[in-house]
């Protein structure tokens, strides 16, 4: 989501922007051959529920009434396709996923006077789409025909064959300096791959022979067909106007091999590394043997450090376990780890209060911003498998708060219902609802944030196994939605297994709820027994509380700073 023009962290400290990630898995580079996308939806005081556009037909001049995502803004019309197919969060029953993140980038390229926001295009070219290529094509036209109103944005489209990643911006809103609406390139992201994103324009150089360039129209020729007998996989397209428009606006008179298209358009600053590239960075640091060299990179101080790569080839197959962990990542062992000062508070919280960046006195300071992030308002991990039936292959796997405080509950993208607790029925943004998954997450995870070292084990202890049961469920799912003999009954099998899922989370985290201010009620923490149950006196009353005080290296540090003044006196043996 919307980073809003971060171009320095003054200004980041100003509008107090939202941001984003997405992870991407090439289907060589994962365990089991699935195309995985990854996305936190960072959106500060934000309600999201899960998503559904059910399939529709739609007569000959029907209109679609766009509204921007992040504001509900009315911004017009456009024509609706002849036919609309299902939606689940960011995935459709055909396997395609779309993410984004937003850079922001030059101000004077926005233009106000496009009728699609980034939000609106994702979910538009959802409802469009049956491959990733379809969504690339169906994307940029849109949005040369009736104009991007949004900041620059990094789209991931994938679908259960390949992935993409695709960067967009505006020409501004006047037409005589450019008749085109949008500047735009998307490289395929090699099927043995990783990449990532969050928040930074990440393609750099295009031109300069490492990819091989394609027209729209003739992207779906058989030459660069997937099922080739060499299939062409470095492929690149770009518009006409890439280069051409920076070199109109003055930002670029060098050789088109030399062009950069975030040097041109979202040049990174230190807010764009530290802030951004950094988690890209903590993402590629699983999977590579050392990746050192880019720490200077992501930190964001040194001007000419070495620019990461825009993918790299992973160390290992990637698991559906370790795109959980990556989400839950919050830079755990590396230069820019949480726990290595104070700020952390009394019980070691790894996130750190917004505003990122703040003053102390005339001096400006920032915090780091890790993967996994208080104010997420909901995030995914979107499997799509090719070797299975449409219905069946694409799981997305949700969760509604921050990846590292949910349970990721598996909603099949061919279901035709949600269950209750992820829809927005009688909640937003300031209403409160103990049926509601955004609420009820929320409610659990402001408990354990400032009491993290205490509170937190109790929770990973429920989320741990929630995701273990599903992944022990899934074969067997599966298995049975494979041996119905229609697409129909298996998309109902599925529709009720996956509502009966969010129903059962969201009652467990109601328990989690309920057990968690019992159990660390006023710091203190009551006793449990090796079920969970808390144990009681011989008269019937609780058991004795047990206080635990200060953590050791917190009690540590605080002697250090206060020096004797709260030392307990040694009183003289008489």
């Amino acid at each position: 989501m919307k980073r809003k023009l971060i171009l320095a962290i003054s200004l980041m400290a100003v509008m107090g922007a939202s941001a984003c990630t997405n992870f991407i898995v090439g289907k060589k580079a994962s365990a089991d051959g699935s195309v995985f996308v990854t996305y936190n939806a960072d959106s500060y005081g934000a309600f999201m529920p899960l998503y559904h556009y059910p399939a529709a037909k739609h007569q000959p001049g029907d209109m679609r009434k766009v509204y921007e995502w992040d504001t509900n803004k009315y911004l017009g019309e456009i024509a609706e396709a002849a036919e609309t197919y299902n939606v689940i969060g960011n995935s459709n029953e055909w396997q395609v996923t779309i993410g984004e993140t937003t850079f922001g980038g030059r101000h004077e390229m926005a233009d106000s006077t496009g009728v699609i926001d980034y939000g609106s295009l994702i979910y538009i070219a959802l409802q469009r789409s049956k491959t990733a290529r379809e969504a690339l094509q169906i994307m940029t036209s849109l949005v040369e025909q009736y104009g991007y109103y949004s900041e620059g944005e990094t789209f991931s489209v994938a679908d259960k064959d390949e992935a993409w990643m695709l960067e967009m911006m505006g020409c501004g809103p006047d037409r005589e300096k450019s008749k085109e609406r949008t500047v735009w390139v998307a490289i395929r992201i090699p099927d043995n791959a990783v990449a990532a994103h969050a928040n930074q324009s990440r393609i750099t150089k295009f031109l300069d022979g490492r990819y091989t360039r394609v027209k729209m129209k003739d992207l779906f020729s058989k030459k660069y067909a997937l099922n080739a007998k060499k299939p062409i996989t470095n492929l690149m397209l770009c518009s006409d106007n890439v280069v051409s428009y920076a070199r109109t606006m003055g930002w670029f008179d060098g050789k088109d091999a030399d062009f950069s298209y975030n040097a041109a358009y979202a040049a990174p600053d230190f807010s764009g590394r530290r802030y951004c590239e950094a988690r890209v960075w903590s993402f590629f640091n699983r999977f590579a043997d050392d990746f050192s060299e880019y720490v200077p990179y992501a930190a964001g101080k040194e001007q000419n450090a070495k620019e990461m790569p825009l993918w790299i080839i992973p160390n290992k197959k990637v698991t559906i376990q370790d795109l959980r962990d990556a989400m839950r990542d919050h830079y755990e062992g590396t230069p820019f780890a949480l726990d290595t000062n104070i700020g952390g508070g009394i019980y070691q919280m790894p996130y750190r209060p917004s505003p990122l960046s703040f003053k102390v006195g005339e001096q400006e300071v920032f915090n780091e911003r890790p993967i996994s992030t208080q104010q997420t308002a909901w995030s995914f991990i979107s499997q799509m498998r090719s070797w299975m039936p449409r219905e069946v292959g694409a799981c997305f796997w949700f969760g509604n708060d921050d990846g590292n405080m949910v349970a990721y509950t598996p909603m099949y993208s061919c279901i035709t219902r949600r269950p209750k607790c992820f829809t927005e029925e009688g909640v937003d943004d300031v209403t409160f609802s103990m049926d509601n998954a955004f609420w009820v997450c929320n409610w659990v995870s402001n408990m354990v944030y400032p009491r993290y070292s205490m509170m937190f084990p109790s929770l990973k202890e429920v989320r741990d196994s929630l995701d273990a049961s599903y992944d022990k469920l899934q074969p067997e799912v599966e298995a049975k939605a494979l041996a119905l003999p229609t697409a129909q009954e298996r998309i109902q099998y599925l529709t009720n297994y996956s509502c009966k899922k969010g129903d059962e989370m969201i009652a467990r985290w109601q328990k989690l709820a309920f057990f968690l201010i019992v159990k660390f009620n006023d710091m203190a923490i009551k006793p449990t027994d090796a079920n969970g149950t808390f144990e009681r006196s011989p008269y019937g009353n609780g058991a004795r509380v047990q206080r635990p005080g200060y953590p050791e290296q917190y009690a540590r540090d605080l002697l250090k700073q206060t020096g004797d003044k709260y030392l307990v006196p040694v009183e003289e043996k008489k």
